[in-house]
């Protein structure tokens, strides 16, 4: 028996939902195919797969491990990341889109464009018609020969995700010359990007030896401005003692490469340099569009820009001094390090709390069961009741607050159910 047809709507209306909702896995779909297992590789190592899924539509155009080798061969990985870029268009083409250019080519934009290391157009790509039924693809830049063809089309997901084989890397001249870590000077680029009392503080301290041992490996660092340290409210660190500052700025930098697009990906506490088994000393990625903020649990601070990406190195700016709960926040554990003298930590907002009134304290010691005495809300809370409150007026207000949330509920649903079913009407 066949299913009614606003059954098969609803249906058909919740898979689109659910399709949307998921994105899509640039390296999960290659590990199916062998023959891109070193493009596939590279996209993880440079980091450019998290641009890519980051991405609500785009074209990757993949390399065989033939052509990807005579692409790697005595690149840096920066190099590297830069060409895959250029091989990423940010528009959905399929075969049949190829073959129906308007005009029978047009310029398409690329990740490369959008890292502003591009001058003009070259982030752009031309794909253009050729004879034969054939596809090229080619730099913007003038002069530009269609060296890389299309070969056949991997996986499509229209119109998110396209994937297609290509014969040959696109390139120009002046692609390949980006900065690398090893060659850059730390404190140069750091003064140039206006962090000065950042990089006067990481060399004075000796920081900057512990952040050149970490470059090989990996290495992620959060510069703070120089008007961070003048801001208004920022503990004096002039008199943390030579530990606690050295992991104060160790705090500023992560052990492993994480581009700004990486950093998004990030899920629950990030250990940072300053992170041991005598401290916490994480840090949690808070985002909003395409702004990214790292949280200390006491602040949070905008990732405002991108000094050096250098796999596996990135160096950015932010906007405040990224302060450690461990240091500042009152927490009961010491710094790694801190002698006796530290100084007294900033009171937290616990500490600062009003003590509780006599009422509260005799109502207390009643005797009474957990199970009858809630504890009280936080003090800072507009719902806390007063200290010698009845029992079970509070009580009676969590059974209140429940049945009006689940009411609350109850009614969002049958609205959203209600509004499907017209727009279901609507089609019959």
């Amino acid at each position: 028996m066949a299913a009614p047809r606003p059954l098969l709507f609803l249906l058909a209306l919740s898979l689109a939902f659910a399709a949307t909702c998921c994105a899509h896995n640039i390296t999960g779909i290659l590990d199916g195919f062998s023959e891109y297992s070193l493009y596939n590789s590279y996209l993880s190592q440079t980091k450019v797969c998290d641009e890519i899924n980051s991405r609500s539509t785009v074209t990757c155009l993949v390399l065989t491990n033939g052509a990807m080798s005579s692409l790697v061969s005595n690149l840096s990985l920066a190099d590297i990341k830069n060409a895959l870029r250029l091989l990423t268009l940010l528009d959905y083409y399929d075969p049949k889109k190829l073959h129906s250019l308007h005009g029978g080519s047009e310029l398409t934009t690329t990740l490369y464009q959008t890292t502003g290391d591009a001058s003009g157009d070259m982030g752009h790509v031309n794909i253009t018609n050729l004879r034969g039924g054939k596809v090229g693809f080619a730099s913007a830049a003038p002069g530009s020969k269609l060296q890389s063809t299309y070969t056949k089309s991997v996986k499509e997901e229209p119109y998110n995700l396209s994937v297609l084989e290509v014969s040959d890397p696109i390139t120009f001249p002046g692609l390949f010359s980006s900065p690398s870590a090893a060659s850059s000077n730390l404190t140069a680029l750091l003064e140039k990007a206006g962090c000065k009392q950042f990089a006067r503080l990481i060399v004075s301290s000796g920081v900057i030896k512990t952040y050149q041992a970490a470059m090989d490996k990996g290495l992620t660092l959060f510069a703070p401005n120089d008007d961070a340290f003048q801001a208004k409210g920022l503990p004096d660190l002039s008199k943390l003692t030579s530990a606690n500052l050295v992991t104060l700025l160790e705090y500023h930098a992560l052990p492993q490469y994480a581009p700004k697009a990486s950093l998004k990906t990030m899920k629950g506490g990030i250990p940072t340099l300053a992170s041991t088994g005598s401290g916490k000393y994480d840090l949690s990625v808070v985002t909003k569009g395409d702004d990214v903020s790292m949280a200390t649990g006491m602040d949070k601070s905008r990732v405002a820009s991108t000094v050096l990406d250098d796999t596996p190195v990135a160096v950015h700016t932010v906007d405040s001094v990224l302060l450690p709960p461990e240091l500042f926040g009152g927490a009961p554990s010491p710094a790694p390090g801190a002698s006796a003298d530290a100084p007294a930590s900033a009171p937290t907002p616990e500490a600062s709390a009003p003590a509780p009134s006599p009422k509260a304290g005799k109502k207390k010691n009643k005797g009474k069961s957990p199970s009858h005495s809630p504890p009280a809300p936080p003090a800072d809370s507009p719902d806390m009741a007063p200290a010698d409150a009845p029992d079970g007026d509070e009580e009676a207000d969590k059974v209140h607050d429940k049945k009006n949330g689940a009411a609350a509920l109850a009614v969002s649903f049958a609205a959203v159910i209600a509004s499907v079913a017209l727009v279901g009407a609507s089609f019959l």
